[in-house]
C-alpha cells in the first residue's frame, strides 16, 4: 500500500479514537513505526496538505493545516480508518522516543525578494539575497524556538535546516 495511503489511514484512526478530526504530524509518526518518520512527516505537513507550499509533484488533497502543527483529516476523508498498520507484524502502537532532527524549508523568489517558510514550524522570513535569506532564516528559528522545551516539540538540541529551492518553469525550458 503507499504511503500516502497508510498516512491518511492512521490519521483517520487516531482522530475517530480521539473523537475530532484533528491530529499532529508526530502522533501519525508514532503510529507508523514502521515506515521512514521523514517520510511520513513530509506527506502530512506537505504532499497530502491542501494549503501547503506547492513543491511537490505528486499531492493528495486529504489534510488542512489550521494551526502551528496541527492539521484536519478534510470531511471527504472521514471515512473508517483502514487497520493497514495493525496488520502488519511487528505493529507496536507505543509512540517513538526519537526526537525530530530536521526542518524543512521551501525557499522561492517572488518581486525581487527570497522568501522561505519551514514545514515543520511557523516560520517564514525573506532576504534580498539567498545568503541574506539564509541568515535570516536561521535566526528567525533560533528566535522561534528560544525558550522552547524542544523535547516537548518533538525535536532534538541539534537541528538540520534542509531547504529547497523552488523555481517555476514552463515545459520549453524558459521560466513562468
Amino acid at each position: 500500500m503507499p504511503i500516502h495511503s497508510e498516512v491518511l489511514a492512521a490519521a483517520v484512526r487516531l482522530a475517530r479514537e480521539r473523537g475530532s478530526w484533528v491530529f499532529t504530524p508526530k502522533e501519525v509518526v508514532d503510529a507508523l513505526p514502521h515506515l521512514n518518520p521523514r517520510s511520513v512527516r513530509t506527506h502530512v505537513v506537505s504532499r497530502c496538505c491542501v494549503n501547503a507550499p506547492k513543491n511537490h509533484p505528486h499531492r493528495w488533497r486529504y489534510f488542512r493545516r489550521i494551526a502551528r502543527g496541527r492539521y484536519e483529516v478534510l470531511p471527504a476523508y472521514r471515512k473508517p480508518a483502514l487497520r493497514v498498520a495493525e496488520s502488519r507484524a511487528g505493529y507496536n502502537p507505543k509512540p517513538r522516543s526519537r526526537a525530530r532532527d530536521t526542518v524543512h524549508a521551501v525557499l522561492r523568489q517572488d518581486n525581487g525578494l527570497y522568501m522561505a517558510e519551514c514545514l515543520e514550524v511557523a516560520v517564514i522570513t525573506q532576504g534580498r539575497t539567498l545568503d541574506e535569506l539564509l541568515a535570516n532564516l536561521r535566526e528567525a528559528l533560533a528566535l522561534h524556538l528560544e525558550g522552547e522545551d524542544a523535547a516537548s516539540l518533538g525535536l532534538s538540541q541539534t537541528l538540520r535546516l534542509v531547504v529547497t529551492y523552488e523555481v517555476p518553469f514552463t515545459l520549453n525550458g524558459a521560466r513562468a
